[in-house]
């Protein structure tokens, strides 16, 4: 097949990661794969730099220009089958060719849970605008139902699939700790996730503030929009020697391996986050919260806790426990990746994917 992904967003996260990963394997596949979004977007750069045929659109906003472009390029251009992901770049695509007799299948793929708006344009978009809506996670799939009028059988859950050859236990996590410069004689905490508002890092740091043991060191990985407001909520705290922002990491994988424990308090704009996934694979146990689509991989008491979203005194009590507990975690951590294994690998993401591409693609 000739797949073109489209993607307006500039910023970097999961969903970014998401299309990437799914056009290598389906690279890895024989199929075609086009990624098309602004020349300027982290997604264009990585994408070039995996060797993705990468066209620079200037498709960040909508507008007259843009829909002019976009209805040009898909004229000129032959393609099977369009994903589209975010609500610009699918609005562009949608309207392109609504008027088509003859065109590409269009699969919109919706990451997040944040609501859709329930107006009639909005309505047309998901119910008329594509053949196919793809969530990343059954929660998000049944309130697109119930919210919003989309037939179940328009839609399937297909979780991002994260690669089970990279993400694995570490075999000596005291060797990649002296590596990393990771103090390895506390219990190394982690979470691995842009750095927004709505991802909890701030709930986390007043949670650390409250222990009574200070025997931890939390690693924060990614970088984002909020990291001044966490670096001086860091030094309000008087958390400089507990915490280190690494920033992004090309490879999180030995980040991962590094870790105790896992925690992401996010309150909002989830599916199903890949980094929990990630995080499974490694063997960790998880702590986190009902948001989105979490509790379809978090298991409580399985592989993990839950917490209240924006509540630092449930999310301390949690991680005493795991600090205290080491039977504990290695039991969860075994749970999350037999789990993970069984449910979250890229083998199955890009099996669900491709099968929804040919049942839609043009013929």
């Amino acid at each position: 097949m000739k797949i073109l992904h489209t993607e307006s967003s500039c910023g970097w996260g999961g969903q970014e990661v998401r299309i990437l990963t799914e056009s290598e394997g389906m690279l890895e596949r024989g199929h075609q794969v086009t990624i098309a979004c602004p020349e300027h977007s982290n997604i264009y750069r990585e994408s070039v730099l995996r060797g993705i045929n990468t066209v620079a659109l200037p498709i960040e906003k909508k507008k007259i220009s843009s829909l002019w472009v976009m209805h040009k390029f898909l004229a000129s251009n032959h393609f099977d089958v369009i994903n589209t992901h975010s609500s610009t770049d699918s609005w562009l695509v949608s309207l392109s060719l609504a008027w088509k007799k003859k065109r590409p299948g269009i699969v919109r793929t919706r990451h997040l849970s944040t609501p859709v708006h329930k107006n009639r344009s909005s309505l047309w978009l998901y119910q008329n605008g594509n053949d196919f809506l793809v969530t990343t996670g059954e929660k998000l799939r049944q309130t697109l139902h119930q919210e919003n009028g989309v037939a179940l059988e328009k839609m399937r859950s297909v979780p991002t699939g994260i690669d089970e050859d990279r993400f694995k236990p570490a075999e000596d996590k005291q060797i990649i700790c002296r590596q990393l410069g990771i103090p390895s004689k506390r219990a190394i905490i982690g979470i691995l996730a842009t750095l927004r508002d709505w991802k909890g890092h701030e709930y986390l740091f007043n949670a650390l503030a409250s222990l009574q043991s200070d025997d931890y060191h939390l690693m924060v990985i990614g970088d984002g929009p909020y990291r001044p407001t966490l670096e001086s909520l860091i030094t309000q705290l008087n958390l400089n020697d507990k915490i280190t922002l690494v920033g992004n990491q090309d490879d999180v994988v030995p980040w991962l391996q590094a870790m105790d424990i896992f925690v992401l308090p996010s309150y909002g704009n989830e599916g199903v986050p890949q980094s929990i996934m990630q995080a499974m694979l490694c063997g960790l146990p998880i702590i986190s919260t009902d948001v989105g689509s979490i509790l379809e991989v978090l298991q409580p008491e399985k592989n993990g806790l839950l917490v209240d979203t924006c509540d630092s005194v449930s999310l301390a009590l949690a991680i005493e426990r795991m600090m205290k507990d080491t039977s504990l975690r290695e039991r969860f951590g075994a749970y999350s990746r037999n789990f993970a294994m069984e449910n979250c690998t890229l083998r199955q993401m890009v099996d669900h994917m491709e099968e929804i591409f040919q049942k839609v693609s043009v013929k």
